[in-house]
């Protein structure tokens, strides 16, 4: 198919790649050319100047940007996909923002007979690095099964969960989620060497138990070793929960855990953690180390 991706950051870049070799022609945009001129050099593909330039006569342009804003500017902005694309087109945003932005770029699309999807991702860099991601998408089901075959250049789950925006409240979970995964590891671990445990016989009895998860398994050894390089970092996280509390709100649930922890993560933040990876929870509990 024809193609556009508008946004080369850690997600953005090896998907676009990933698109390219299943076959697919594509162009992208990057608000720094040089990522964008990298990607071309590399995967070969058109270089666009704008979103809009990036969206002209493509049949799906696929966005991953940072925030809501940033989804406004570059898909309903002046120079935005929006302006580009021709009727019939359909847009994948991958953007992890809020169902409120979702539902506006749906209303905006509908007025010019584009189709849209919310589409966030979960895997995070490593997982677009191997093409093992999964996305939660929320749009109409003849739309969703249209851009599937697409997706799944790049995924190893993709599910439907409903209508436009259902995708990002099944984002705000994943992140609930992981929120508390990551902070009862943390405590775990902190408590288990203060008691003077063999951490790794500790984990290797446990990890085969009720208590294993991804975090237990892929963490617990770099967060005893104080690294936290391994990607999705403590800012980006503070952005989801702050996503998923406004949310709430918004629907009358109580997100007690989750506004204790994003609390925990302004402290790693304090502590020059802003571009750590969400796994240095553990650092607040241990700062001298």
């Amino acid at each position: 198919m024809k193609t556009a991706f508008v946004g080369l950051g850690v997600m953005g870049y090896p998907m676009a790649g990933y698109l390219a070799r299943a076959g697919h022609e594509v162009t992208v945009y990057n608000r720094t050319r040089s990522k964008a001129e990298a990607w071309c050099a590399a995967n070969g593909g058109r270089l666009a100047a704008t979103p809009h330039a990036a969206a002209e006569g493509a049949e799906i342009v696929f966005s991953c940007v940072g925030n809501d804003n940033d989804v406004r500017e570059v898909l309903l902005g002046e120079e935005g996909v929006l302006k580009g694309i021709p009727a019939g087109g359909l847009i994948v945003d991958h953007t992890t923002a809020s169902a409120k932005v979702a539902r506006e770029v749906y209303d905006a699309a509908r007025k010019r007979s584009v189709d849209f999807l919310d589409a966030p991702l979960s895997g995070g860099q490593a997982g677009a690095e191997s093409g093992q991601l999964t996305i939660m998408v929320g749009g109409d089901l003849p739309v969703f099964e249209r851009a599937l075959p697409v997706m799944n250049s790049y995924a190893k789950a993709c599910t439907r969960i409903g209508g436009v925006g259902d995708g990002q409240k099944a984002k705000m979970v994943n992140q609930i989620c992981i929120a508390g995964v990551v902070q009862g590891l943390a405590e775990g671990l902190h408590f288990a060497k203060r008691a003077d445990l063999d951490v790794a016989a500790v984990i290797q009895a446990i990890s085969r138990g009720a208590a294993q998860s991804w975090q237990m398994e892929n963490r617990w050894q770099t967060m005893i070793d104080d690294r936290f390089d391994f990607g999705f970092a403590v800012e980006w996280m503070r952005k989801d929960l702050g996503i998923a509390l406004e949310e709430a709100e918004r629907v009358g649930a109580r997100l007690d855990m989750t506004r204790i922890v994003d609390g925990y993560y302004a402290e790693v933040e304090a502590l020059g953690g802003r571009r750590f990876d969400t796994s240095s929870l553990i650092k607040r509990l241990e700062p001298g180390k």
